[in-house]
Protein backbone atom coordinates (compact mmCIF):
# COMPACT_ATOMS: atom_id res chain seq x y z
CA UNK A 1 0.00 0.00 0.00
CA UNK A 2 1.26 3.91 -0.80
CA UNK A 3 1.18 4.65 2.76
CA UNK A 4 0.46 8.45 2.60
CA UNK A 5 0.36 9.42 6.04
CA UNK A 6 3.32 8.01 6.94
CA UNK A 7 5.37 9.66 3.78
CA UNK A 8 3.71 12.75 4.79
CA UNK A 9 4.56 12.93 8.50
CA UNK A 10 8.19 11.38 7.99
CA UNK A 11 8.40 15.19 5.62
CA UNK A 12 6.83 17.25 8.16
CA UNK A 13 8.28 15.31 11.58
CA UNK A 14 4.98 15.33 12.97
CA UNK A 15 3.43 12.53 15.27
CA UNK A 16 0.84 10.27 14.52
CA UNK A 17 -2.61 10.91 15.60
CA UNK A 18 -5.60 8.43 15.70
CA UNK A 19 -3.67 4.84 15.88
CA UNK A 20 -5.80 1.99 15.76
CA UNK A 21 -7.53 0.69 18.40
CA UNK A 22 -5.65 -2.48 19.92
CA UNK A 23 -6.65 -5.78 19.05
CA UNK A 24 -6.13 -8.54 21.23
CA UNK A 25 -2.24 -9.88 21.45
CA UNK A 26 -2.71 -13.23 20.55
CA UNK A 27 -4.69 -11.90 17.16
CA UNK A 28 -2.29 -9.17 16.29
CA UNK A 29 0.06 -11.38 14.02
CA UNK A 30 0.03 -10.12 10.64
CA UNK A 31 -0.94 -7.66 7.87
CA UNK A 32 -2.91 -5.45 10.62
CA UNK A 33 -4.86 -7.39 13.04
CA UNK A 34 -4.79 -10.71 10.27
CA UNK A 35 -3.33 -14.29 11.10
CA UNK A 36 -0.50 -16.53 9.39
CA UNK A 37 -1.69 -18.48 6.39
CA UNK A 38 -2.07 -21.79 5.93
CA UNK A 39 0.46 -23.34 2.83
CA UNK A 40 -1.79 -23.64 -0.04
CA UNK A 41 -4.21 -21.35 1.13
CA UNK A 42 -3.58 -18.65 -1.47
CA UNK A 43 -1.17 -19.93 -4.13
CA UNK A 44 -1.65 -17.19 -6.43
CA UNK A 45 0.05 -14.83 -3.68
CA UNK A 46 3.70 -14.01 -4.64
CA UNK A 47 6.29 -11.72 -3.70
CA UNK A 48 7.66 -9.12 -6.17
CA UNK A 49 11.66 -8.37 -5.56
CA UNK A 50 14.33 -6.18 -6.63
CA UNK A 51 17.95 -6.58 -5.86
CA UNK A 52 19.48 -5.15 -2.57
CA UNK A 53 23.03 -4.16 -3.14
CA UNK A 54 22.94 -3.70 0.94
CA UNK A 55 22.22 -6.62 2.04
CA UNK A 56 23.30 -8.84 -1.42
CA UNK A 57 19.93 -10.26 -2.28
CA UNK A 58 16.71 -10.01 -3.82
CA UNK A 59 14.38 -8.50 -1.16
CA UNK A 60 10.66 -8.27 -0.84
CA UNK A 61 9.03 -4.42 -2.01
CA UNK A 62 5.23 -5.86 -3.11
CA UNK A 63 3.04 -8.48 -3.28
CA UNK A 64 1.00 -9.61 -6.45
CA UNK A 65 -1.23 -11.93 -7.78
CA UNK A 66 -0.63 -15.27 -10.54
CA UNK A 67 -3.95 -14.97 -12.78
CA UNK A 68 -2.13 -17.17 -15.19
CA UNK A 69 0.58 -19.52 -15.29
CA UNK A 70 3.07 -17.30 -16.97
CA UNK A 71 1.72 -13.55 -15.50
CA UNK A 72 1.40 -11.74 -12.78
CA UNK A 73 -1.07 -9.10 -11.83
CA UNK A 74 0.55 -6.03 -9.00
CA UNK A 75 0.55 -2.21 -8.72
CA UNK A 76 1.91 -0.11 -11.27
CA UNK A 77 3.17 2.07 -8.09
CA UNK A 78 5.61 -0.80 -7.44
CA UNK A 79 7.26 -0.67 -10.84
CA UNK A 80 7.66 2.96 -10.71
CA UNK A 81 8.67 3.44 -14.39
CA UNK A 82 6.88 2.31 -17.68
CA UNK A 83 10.33 1.30 -18.95
CA UNK A 84 11.27 -0.73 -15.92
CA UNK A 85 13.65 -3.58 -17.12
CA UNK A 86 12.17 -7.20 -16.58
CA UNK A 87 15.68 -8.48 -15.51
CA UNK A 88 15.51 -5.82 -12.32
CA UNK A 89 13.24 -7.65 -11.11
CA UNK A 90 12.34 -11.46 -9.56
CA UNK A 91 9.04 -13.34 -8.53
CA UNK A 92 8.44 -15.89 -5.79
CA UNK A 93 5.98 -18.26 -5.19
CA UNK A 94 4.74 -21.35 -4.11
CA UNK A 95 5.81 -20.63 0.02
CA UNK A 96 4.02 -18.48 2.74
CA UNK A 97 7.41 -18.06 4.46
CA UNK A 98 9.01 -15.00 2.40
CA UNK A 99 12.68 -16.45 2.36
CA UNK A 100 12.44 -19.65 2.14
CA UNK A 101 13.15 -20.78 -1.20
CA UNK A 102 15.94 -19.45 -2.96
CA UNK A 103 14.71 -20.28 -6.45
CA UNK A 104 13.36 -16.74 -7.91
CA UNK A 105 11.45 -16.45 -11.13
CA UNK A 106 12.58 -14.05 -14.07
CA UNK A 107 10.55 -11.54 -15.66
CA UNK A 108 10.33 -10.87 -19.53
CA UNK A 109 8.07 -8.40 -19.98
CA UNK A 110 6.16 -5.37 -17.57
CA UNK A 111 3.34 -3.90 -19.12
CA UNK A 112 2.23 -0.48 -17.33
CA UNK A 113 -1.49 0.61 -17.71
CA UNK A 114 -0.62 3.42 -19.95
CA UNK A 115 -3.40 5.74 -17.99
CA UNK A 116 -1.24 5.07 -14.71
CA UNK A 117 0.51 8.54 -13.44
CA UNK A 118 0.11 7.64 -9.71
CA UNK A 119 -1.68 5.92 -7.36
CA UNK A 120 -4.05 7.97 -6.09
CA UNK A 121 -5.53 9.40 -9.33
CA UNK A 122 -6.14 5.09 -10.75
CA UNK A 123 -5.38 2.70 -12.71
CA UNK A 124 -2.52 1.30 -10.72
CA UNK A 125 -1.94 -2.03 -12.10
CA UNK A 126 0.99 -3.72 -13.78
CA UNK A 127 1.36 -7.25 -15.71
CA UNK A 128 4.54 -8.86 -15.09
CA UNK A 129 5.45 -11.75 -17.19
CA UNK A 130 7.17 -14.61 -16.30
CA UNK A 131 10.12 -16.02 -18.31
CA UNK A 132 8.41 -19.74 -18.29
CA UNK A 133 5.01 -20.51 -17.16
CA UNK A 134 5.07 -21.78 -13.55
CA UNK A 135 4.16 -26.30 -13.07
CA UNK A 136 1.04 -25.66 -11.14
CA UNK A 137 0.55 -27.74 -7.86
CA UNK A 138 -1.01 -27.74 -4.82
CA UNK A 139 0.55 -24.51 -3.47
CA UNK A 140 1.22 -22.33 -6.81
CA UNK A 141 -2.56 -22.02 -8.50
CA UNK A 142 -3.85 -18.91 -10.60
CA UNK A 143 -6.74 -16.77 -9.05
CA UNK A 144 -10.43 -16.38 -10.66
CA UNK A 145 -10.88 -13.37 -12.30
CA UNK A 146 -14.13 -11.77 -11.62
CA UNK A 147 -16.77 -11.28 -14.85
CA UNK A 148 -18.06 -8.26 -16.12
CA UNK A 149 -21.84 -8.93 -14.43
CA UNK A 150 -20.45 -9.62 -11.07
CA UNK A 151 -20.58 -7.18 -7.97
CA UNK A 152 -19.41 -7.06 -4.87
CA UNK A 153 -20.95 -5.44 -2.11
CA UNK A 154 -20.22 -5.35 1.70
CA UNK A 155 -22.13 -9.07 1.98
CA UNK A 156 -19.21 -11.12 0.42
CA UNK A 157 -16.79 -12.30 2.53
CA UNK A 158 -13.26 -10.49 1.67
CA UNK A 159 -9.50 -10.96 2.45
CA UNK A 160 -6.01 -9.36 1.81
CA UNK A 161 -2.97 -10.86 2.31
CA UNK A 162 0.82 -10.33 2.04
CA UNK A 163 4.19 -9.91 4.17
CA UNK A 164 4.08 -6.32 4.72
CA UNK A 165 4.31 -4.54 8.26
CA UNK A 166 1.77 -5.85 11.07
CA UNK A 167 1.27 -2.11 12.51
CA UNK A 168 2.29 1.52 10.69
CA UNK A 169 5.55 1.17 12.61
CA UNK A 170 6.31 -2.51 12.87
CA UNK A 171 7.58 -4.99 10.17
CA UNK A 172 6.66 -8.33 9.77
CA UNK A 173 9.10 -10.16 11.77
CA UNK A 174 10.69 -13.76 11.38
CA UNK A 175 10.46 -16.18 10.00
CA UNK A 176 7.77 -13.87 7.52
CA UNK A 177 5.41 -15.59 7.12
CA UNK A 178 2.33 -14.53 4.70
CA UNK A 179 -0.47 -13.16 6.50
CA UNK A 180 -4.13 -13.09 5.56
CA UNK A 181 -7.25 -10.80 7.16
CA UNK A 182 -10.87 -10.38 6.53
CA UNK A 183 -12.10 -7.35 5.46
CA UNK A 184 -15.26 -5.45 5.26
CA UNK A 185 -16.01 -3.74 1.76
CA UNK A 186 -16.93 -0.13 1.73
CA UNK A 187 -19.23 1.39 -0.42
CA UNK A 188 -17.23 4.08 -2.80
CA UNK A 189 -19.57 7.21 -1.86
CA UNK A 190 -18.83 6.68 1.85
CA UNK A 191 -14.73 5.83 1.56
CA UNK A 192 -15.42 9.01 -0.57
CA UNK A 193 -16.54 11.11 2.00
CA UNK A 194 -14.48 9.74 4.25
CA UNK A 195 -11.41 10.32 2.54
CA UNK A 196 -12.19 14.18 2.10
CA UNK A 197 -11.82 14.63 5.46
CA UNK A 198 -8.02 15.17 5.34
CA UNK A 199 -7.53 18.87 4.67
CA UNK A 200 -5.20 17.87 1.66
CA UNK A 201 -7.75 16.34 -0.26
CA UNK A 202 -10.93 18.63 0.24
CA UNK A 203 -10.16 20.29 -2.83
CA UNK A 204 -10.49 17.64 -5.34
CA UNK A 205 -13.96 16.98 -6.17
CA UNK A 206 -13.50 13.47 -6.33
CA UNK A 207 -11.15 10.87 -4.53
CA UNK A 208 -12.01 7.32 -4.32
CA UNK A 209 -12.29 7.12 -8.37
CA UNK A 210 -14.82 4.08 -10.18
CA UNK A 211 -11.69 2.11 -10.77
CA UNK A 212 -11.38 2.08 -6.87
CA UNK A 213 -13.00 0.24 -4.81
CA UNK A 214 -12.42 0.19 -0.53
CA UNK A 215 -12.11 -2.26 1.83
CA UNK A 216 -10.78 -2.68 5.61
CA UNK A 217 -11.76 -1.01 8.94
CA UNK A 218 -9.88 -0.19 12.47
CA UNK A 219 -7.54 -2.74 13.10
CA UNK A 220 -7.75 -4.42 9.94
CA UNK A 221 -6.52 -3.52 7.06
CA UNK A 222 -3.03 -3.69 4.24
CA UNK A 223 -0.25 -1.53 5.07
CA UNK A 224 3.33 -0.57 3.66
CA UNK A 225 4.86 -3.82 1.88
CA UNK A 226 0.99 -5.20 0.85
CA UNK A 227 1.32 -3.31 -1.96
CA UNK A 228 0.07 -4.92 -5.50
CA UNK A 229 -0.96 -7.89 -3.48
CA UNK A 230 -4.81 -9.41 -3.79
CA UNK A 231 -7.93 -8.50 -2.18
CA UNK A 232 -10.25 -11.58 -2.86
CA UNK A 233 -13.82 -12.34 -2.30
CA UNK A 234 -16.05 -15.05 -2.67
CA UNK A 235 -18.02 -14.75 -5.14
CA UNK A 236 -20.90 -17.24 -7.05
CA UNK A 237 -19.40 -20.09 -4.67
CA UNK A 238 -15.05 -19.00 -5.47
CA UNK A 239 -12.93 -16.86 -4.64
CA UNK A 240 -12.15 -13.97 -7.02
CA UNK A 241 -9.64 -11.47 -7.59
CA UNK A 242 -11.55 -7.94 -6.54
CA UNK A 243 -8.96 -5.68 -6.21
CA UNK A 244 -5.06 -5.10 -6.14
CA UNK A 245 -3.39 -3.34 -2.86
CA UNK A 246 -2.62 0.72 -3.96
CA UNK A 247 -2.70 3.15 -1.62
CA UNK A 248 -4.27 4.47 1.20
CA UNK A 249 -3.91 7.03 4.57
CA UNK A 250 -2.19 5.16 7.23
CA UNK A 251 -2.72 1.54 7.52
CA UNK A 252 -6.07 0.54 9.55
CA UNK A 253 -6.92 3.79 11.00
CA UNK A 254 -10.88 4.09 11.69
CA UNK A 255 -12.52 5.82 9.12
CA UNK A 256 -9.96 5.28 6.45
CA UNK A 257 -10.12 2.32 4.85
CA UNK A 258 -7.44 0.59 2.23
CA UNK A 259 -8.42 1.84 -1.50
CA UNK A 260 -7.66 -1.14 -4.34
CA UNK A 261 -7.49 -0.89 -7.94
CA UNK A 262 -10.92 -2.51 -9.11
CA UNK A 263 -10.01 -5.78 -11.35
CA UNK A 264 -13.35 -5.78 -12.88
CA UNK A 265 -12.84 -2.40 -14.33
CA UNK A 266 -9.59 -3.77 -16.09
CA UNK A 267 -10.85 -7.14 -17.38
CA UNK A 268 -10.78 -5.57 -20.92
CA UNK A 269 -7.32 -4.65 -20.54
CA UNK A 270 -5.81 -7.55 -18.89
CA UNK A 271 -7.46 -9.89 -21.25
CA UNK A 272 -6.23 -8.08 -24.17
CA UNK A 273 -2.48 -8.34 -23.18
CA UNK A 274 -2.19 -11.69 -22.19
CA UNK A 275 -4.14 -13.02 -25.68
CA UNK A 276 -1.78 -10.62 -27.91
CA UNK A 277 1.03 -11.76 -26.75
CA UNK A 278 2.75 -15.52 -27.56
Amino acid sequence: MLWLLVLSLSCLGGTLAGTPAPVPENDLVGIVGGHSAAPGKWPWQVSLRVYSYYSASWVHICGGSLIHPQWVLTAAHCIHRKDADPWAFRIHIGSVYLYSDKLLLNLSQIIVHPDYVQATLGADLALLKLETPVKLSENTRPVRLPTNSQAVSSNNLCWVTGWGRISMYEDLPPPYRLQQVKVRMVENSLCDKQYHSIYWYQHREKIIQDDMVCAGSEGRDSCQGDSGGPLVCKMAGSLQLVGVVSWGYGCALRNFPGVYAHVQTYLPWIQQQISRLP
